[in-house]
């Protein structure tokens, strides 16, 4: 019986997939083989010896303890792109709203006081500082071409607009997905001097920390419309504030309000709510409790942000011994020499590696005795073994 500790509340979409016969679900349960977050911080959380993976039903896993978990063995899965067309939307929706003025619209409607007559003289008198501008013909300059990113270029390509983008890192299955319209930027520079909207789709990380700053907000276009549903911390408040004033920007929208920022006339704040959507959530949650049972039934890794992807059919019998340790010599060697030792034949063996962390999937023609699970455990170097017996597993029908 599989364990599962989850930390906020998760799609019941999801969680039904996991069988009932086999797993225990549960926000309070104790020493959990699993557990499975969403925006909870985990930083000061004391990780139980029993967890042996982590499940994030979202893209960014800056509320977790990466580091720690991978020194423990434990990998930490994803869902990227499980809510990509939520944040697409949200991306459309901000141009809209900052290209419109239609914020200041509301609230100065909102305000207006006296009959019908009244409103409509006042209406007409005023509306001309709510004018604004169109997206048609407009250049987005699109920062980070992931999951969301070649949505937004994508949709944005449809509304009539001009995309440059930026990504020296895309994968090949996003420069299949992406518009032939979209132009490439040579460099980040490159593309903020050409675009009339900026949109950021990148982790936060040491490289991309306060990447728009003083010097970058200069290059850009006066007027442009900044939009940052990527992360907290990648723009420099205090550059952006002062581009604000001198109104070098005209429109910031952002999904990570802030204390500096939220009251300002030209800024558009929203509660972290870019992905949150009833489809996105469900979405984001079949798609972590797949990878969660893939892991505990076979040892499968996939979109973890810290251990290698790993696949390798089940046999029909016997028994996978799954094993994380240190990405040193000998290793692979050490563990097939304790399997001789005791008689048992290798069915199938891969070993995988990422950095620091080498994963092995080790499949026998018969039972791995605890006292020899033990003695593999004691290798130097080892982080965490265990078996999963295959027979077990597909009784259950879970593949």
């Amino acid at each position: 019986m599989f364990k599962i500790q989850t930390l906020n509340s998760i799609s019941a979409t999801g969680l039904n997939q996991f069988p009932r016969e086999t797993y225990t679900v549960n926000s309070d349960i104790k020493e959990p083989d699993a557990i499975l977050v969403r925006s909870q911080n985990m930083h000061a959380m004391p990780i139980p010896d029993s967890v042996k993976v982590v499940g994030r039903a979202g893209a960014g896993v800056n509320n977790i303890p990466v580091a720690v978990l991978t020194k423990a063995g434990i990998p930490v899965l994803n869902t990227p792109g499980a809510n990509a067309n939520a944040v697409r939307e949200s991306v459309i929706a901000g141009m809209l709203l900052a290209s419109r003025n239609l914020c200041q619209g509301l609230e100065y409607v909102r305000q207006l006081t006296g009959d019908d007559a009244t409103i409509e003289t006042q209406v007409e008198k005023d509306k001309k500082q709510f004018a604004g501008f169109e997206l048609l013909g407009k250049t987005l300059g699109v920062i980070g071409l992931g999951n969301v990113g070649v949505k937004v270029a994508n949709a944005a390509i449809n509304l009539g607009m001009q995309v440059i983008g930026y990504d020296p890192t895309i994968t090949v299955s996003r420069a299949w997905e992406l518009s032939a319209n979209v132009k490439q930027a040579h460099s980040i520079d490159d593309l903020l001097m050409h675009s009339d909207f900026v949109s950021f789709h990148v982790p936060y990380t040491p490289e991309t920390k306060n990447m728009i700053n003083a010097e970058r907000l200069r290059l850009m276009h006066s007027g442009v419309v900044i939009l940052n549903f990527a992360r907290e911390g990648i723009i420099d408040n205090n550059a952006l504030a002062a581009a604000l004033n001198e109104k070098k920007v005209y429109a910031y929208v952002t999904d990570f309000p802030t204390a500096q920022l939220k009251d300002h006339p030209r800024v558009i704040s929203f509660p972290h709510i870019g992905a949150s959507t009833k489809e996105a959530e469900e979405n984001c949650a079949v798609m972590i409790v797949k990878q969660v049972r893939d892991f505990l039934e076979s040892g499968t890794i996939n979109n973890s942000v810290n251990f290698p992807t790993i696949e390798m059919p089940l046999p029909p019998t016997g028994v996978r011994l799954v094993i994380v340790n240190a990405n040193i010599p000998t290793m692979v060697a050490q563990i097939t020499t304790k399997l001789g030792k005791v008689g048992l034949n290798i069915q199938s063996f891969l070993n995988k590696s990422r950095d620091e962390i080498a994963y092995t999937l080790v499949d026998v023609n018969a039972d791995v005795k605890e006292d020899l699970l033990q003695e593999i455990g004691n290798i130097e170097g080892i982080i965490h073994v265990r078996k999963i017996l295959v027979l077990t597993i597909q009784r259950v029908g879970a593949h």
